[in-house]
């Protein structure tokens, strides 16, 4: 319990910096980028001082490892160069001028908070047991963990070929793994989590498994699929026919006309 307050320490102090650094460049937006990459602080320090150096450990490590810098290095590219996200953009010009402090509260610390406790399989693989008659969870979750990164990184290099073509202005990508889902980016990070999960479970800590609950919840319900269809049906004209046709999460390829 010391090293999970330690951790939630490390965590606002993580965020803390990041919210001085949005401040510098007036832009919100770049909590996305530094989302990954607060798991891999934490991954770091949990195997620092998490005592014996397994290979589950180092397996779990290298795993954040890949996802946490392709993450980041990705919404980079993504964001460079461009205005702060409109989601932010919007909170800024409802807050007006009280926006600089409460953005601490209302983005960084709240995101933060999320980071802890989704983090919880991490700490079950760096400070619980090593075996626990489920050794063929962690081949399992490694398994899950491989195809969410697939599904992830592949939609988000397609969406980005795609947006850099001019023509394609207006259009909807549904092609690719965007013909088997609205959101294969979104599937991906959520197979990732339950990865995460199940490889957190092979330790005996059932708690591992509140991580990827929360974050198949969030992508889900609340900041992921049902504010984008939102948000591009009410923008794009043709986002509503993409809707009919393609389902909204799990990958089950077009729908019949």
């Amino acid at each position: 319990m010391n090293t999970l307050a330690y951790t939630g320490v490390l965590i606002l102090g993580f965020v803390t910096l990041v919210w001085v650094i949005s401040l510098i460049k007036r832009d919100a937006g770049i909590m996305d980028i530094f989302w990954g990459l607060g798991f891999l602080v934490v991954a770091i320090f949990q195997y620092l001082t998490g005592g014996m150096h397994t290979p589950l450990r180092l397996l779990v490590l290298l795993l954040v490892l890949v996802w946490g810098l392709r993450l980041a290095l990705h919404i980079g590219i993504r964001n460079a160069g461009k205005p702060e996200d409109a989601r932010y953009r919007k909170w800024r010009e409802e807050n007006g001028k009280a926006w600089w402090w409460r953005s601490y509260f209302k983005v960084f610390l709240l995101q933060g908070t999320v980071m802890w406790v989704v983090a919880l399989p991490l700490y079950a693989v760096f400070e619980g047991g090593i075996h626990s008659g489920l050794e063929f969870f962690p081949w399992i979750g490694a398994g899950l963990f491989t195809v969410g990164f697939f599904f992830e990184a592949v939609a988000d290099w397609q969406l980005m070929q795609f947006k850099k073509n001019s023509s394609n202005k207006g259009k909807v990508l549904d092609k690719g793994l965007w013909a088997t889902s609205r959101h294969p980016n979104y599937f991906g990070e959520a197979l990732i989590w339950w990865g995460f999960g199940l490889i957190g479970l092979s330790t005996g800590a059932w708690w591992a498994l509140i991580s990827p609950l929360i974050m198949n919840f969030l992508l889900v319900r609340v900041s992921g699929v049902k504010m984008l269809d939102a948000l591009l049906e009410k923008t794009n004209p043709e986002y509503s026919r993409y809707m009919n046709e393609t389902p909204s999460f799990l990958p089950m390829g077009r729908k019949k006309a």
